[in-house]
């Protein structure tokens, strides 16, 4: 992912965090929603379970339960056992890469509870920060082994148990959290997150019937999970009125060079006779007026993947009236002028995403009826 250093693209961020600066872009809040602190997946893939773990903790706060730092590394290491095992049936075909999407999170939470970030850090060797070259490699040969060997030894879960140990750190079965003992079930059941079949994923694309479960055809998607697939007007009406009722947004979807500016706090679309000068930010130009049509032939050329999850956490208008939407990213607040945040406007969402995942109460009326949800 190309991060570009450059000069600041101006914001109104709300009380949070921010303070009003203004040069090409100013913008001004529709509704800015409360979130946990950003957080920094540093040099791991993992980026699924920053943004679904950061949506949840959002959830938390919505609902009045308080405010909660919750272990990504509890719920990778759990992801991960599923997949070898995937990898394992699949002949060695399967994906052991470090990415996911955002229902394999919650999946991994309702099977195995959740730890506080506090008891499982997932860091047991010597980093500032989380690195999982070397785990990942060491995966890759574990696994590969198994598959040759067509054996899941004893000694084979004893060396991915031990793997993981050696690198995250070994789960507690209980721990102490506020003065009480849980475990990972209870704690989880605590939080009410223990049932998590509210969250709901959804797509767009017209290669599959709409208003229908359909595979979502990416690597990522390793289980092969269902999303509902419903037209592109509709995945936006569901964005914002989940956002301007307080719900926030799971996002997946793609960082296209130029367009996506992380450091300069901003993605854009434009138009394709003006994108050389757009992507300067010298001057505000108007963006693509995108269809269904455009985002289907990105899709399939590969030009839209999914390459990274984030969090949708306000709707902001710019000066001129144009629709934005704040975007928590989990590279830390270092990285990037926005403080771990940047605005993406409304083509680019149309354009570029892949799927969301959000309660289902925030899915307006009519969508909820076709779906039957």
């Amino acid at each position: 992912m190309k991060r570009i250093l450059s000069i600041t693209v101006a914001a109104v961020i709300c009380t949070a965090a921010f303070a009003q600066t203004q040069t090409i872009y100013s913008f001004t809040p529709v509704r800015d929603i409360p979130v946990t602190s950003v957080k920094d997946q540093a040099r791991t893939g993992t980026c699924w379970c920053f943004a679904t773990i950061s949506f949840l903790e959002a959830e938390l706060l919505r609902q009045g339960r308080g405010e909660y730092d919750l272990s990504e590394m509890f719920v990778v290491r759990k992801n991960y056992d599923v997949r070898i095992f995937d990898n394992y049936l699949r002949s060695g075909n399967g994906n052991i890469n470090p990415g996911s999407i955002a229902h394999m999170a919650t999946n991994a939470i309702a099977g195995n509870g959740i730890v506080p970030e506090s008891v499982y850090c997932g860091i047991n060797y010597d980093s500032p920060g989380h690195n999982h070259g070397e785990l990942s490699a060491y995966l890759r040969g574990i696994a590969d082994v198994s598959v040759k060997l067509k054996n899941l030894s004893p000694e084979y879960h004893e060396l991915v148990e031990s793997l993981f140990d050696i690198y995250l750190g070994k789960v507690p079965e209980t721990f102490s959290y506020n003065g009480k003992e849980y475990t990972p079930k209870s704690f989880a059941k605590m939080l009410g997150l223990d049932d998590l079949s509210d969250y709901v994923e959804l797509t767009s694309f017209s290669h599959h019937p709409f208003w229908q479960q359909v595979p979502l055809e990416v690597p990522d998607n390793w289980d092969h999970a269902r999303l509902w697939n419903v037209p592109l007007e509709d995945m936006m009406r569901i964005i914002d009125n989940a956002l301007e009722n307080g719900y926030t947004v799971a996002w997946d979807g793609d960082l296209t060079a130029g367009e996506f500016q992380h450091n300069r706090g901003i993605a854009i679309c434009p138009n394709p006779e003006d994108f050389a000068e757009a992507v300067k930010l010298e001057k505000v130009y108007p963006e693509r007026q995108v269809t269904q049509e455009m985002r289907q032939a990105d899709f399939e050329h590969f030009i839209t993947k999914d390459d990274h999850l984030m969090h949708l956490t306000g709707l902001f208008k710019d000066q001129n009236g144009g629709k934005f939407y704040k975007t928590k990213n989990s590279w830390g607040e270092s990285n990037g002028e926005m403080k771990g945040y940047l605005y993406m406007s409304k083509a680019y969402l149309e354009m570029r995403t892949v799927s969301i995942m959000v309660h289902k109460d925030a899915i307006p009326r009519d969508i909820r009826k076709k779906l039957g949800l």
